[in-house]
Parts: C-alpha cells; structure tokens; sequence
C-alpha cells in the first residue's frame, strides 16, 4: 500500500475545461491526520453557521469557523464572519499546503459536518472578498466524503472521494465556470473536518 499516494499524478487536471482542479490525495500519515483531527474538533471554535435566504434567517446544523492573518471580513450567504487569530496548528497546516502547492493563503474557512446527513449545495466561491481566480486549498480530515463538480454551461458531472488527510486545490477559472458540491449521504455516520484555505483581498 502507498501510504502518501506517490502514484497520483497531482499535476493532472480533472476538469476538461475552463479551470483548473488538482488533488494531492494524502499529504501526512493516517496518525498524523488523526491528531489533527482530533485537535481542530476540540479546539477550533466552531458556530452553527448561518445565512439569510429570501430573506430568511436559516441556521445549519454544519458548523465553521474562520481564521486568518488579520481580522478580515468575509461575507457570503448574505452575513458577514471577522476572521480569529491563526493558531499554531492552523499556521503548520498552512505551511503544509503552501510548500506543497507553492500558492500563499491568507485565511482559512472550516466547516465541520457532524454525519452525512449535512453536506453543501452547488455552489461558487466568487465572493468578492476572495482573491478573483485564487487557488483555494482544500485539506480534508475525518469521514471520506464525495464531491462533486458541474459546469455551468455544459451541466457535465465530475466528482471524486476526499481521503482522510488529502488535498483538493481549486485555481484559474474554476469558480467563474463549474458548481461544487458536497452532496450528503446515509452511508456516512463519522464527521468530516473541511479546512479552506483561501485569499482575502482587503
């Protein structure tokens, strides 16, 4: 067995077109994934999320958190979160993924999904507090997960298994062009720790 998937070509792209995605597979060793797991569900302070749909004021069963480098704003779904101080695990985390990718990150958005039954609907991240056509690192940990991509022209279907401890980038068009989802699922009863690392412009 190939502990750090040295077969996967992680320069490939899994898009056809109009953007670019490259998944890392595991980037550490099952206990480290484990320990980091097990801190960031201890030690992150997690929040039900909210939004405001139609007017409404939904509240998610899925929490998040948002850090960064300084208290940047960031507003999606009609609210607006201030991002908390980097803590050192975050920060070696971000090392992690900068070295890997050579991209630099600003910010983390996590989501915790307690079961399969919480997922995210098709969605963009354009928001235009993000860097336009930044990459966003995706570290996963926990629960193995699908997720799923569809461009928005061409309605074509791509998805793949987020491993424990793996990495997902998304670069160049990819947000202009194609949908993303994590669709939920009755098979899945563990959580799943979602970190994104992304680029706040101020």
């Amino acid at each position: 067995m190939d502990l750090f998937n040295q077969t996967i070509d992680y320069e490939q792209n899994l898009l056809p077109k109009d953007g670019i995605v490259n998944y890392y597979g595991k980037l550490m060793t099952l206990q480290q994934a484990n320990n980091y797991y097990d801190y960031l569900l201890k030690n992150i302070e997690w929040k039900n999320d909210e939004a405001i749909i139609f007017g409404k004021r939904i509240i998610t069963k899925r929490k998040v958190a948002w850090y960064g480098e300084k208290q940047f704003e960031y507003t999606y779904s009609n609210t607006t979160k201030h991002a908390l101080p980097w803590t050192l695990e975050l920060l070696e985390l971000k090392e992690i993924i900068e070295k890997k990718t050579n991209e630099t990150f600003n910010s983390c958005l996590l989501n915790l999904y307690h079961d399969g039954s919480e997922g995210m609907a098709w969605h963009s991240d354009a928001e235009k507090d993000l860097k336009k056509n930044g990459a966003i690192g995706s570290l996963s940990f926990g629960a193995e997960r699908k997720f799923a991509f569809k461009h928005k022209e061409t309605k074509q279907n791509i998805s793949l298994i987020l491993e424990n401890g793996s990495l997902l980038v998304m670069k160049g068009e990819v947000q202009t062009n194609w949908l993303h989802r994590l669709p939920p699922t009755k098979k899945v009863k563990k959580p799943r720790i979602n970190l994104t690392f992304r680029t706040i412009v101020s």
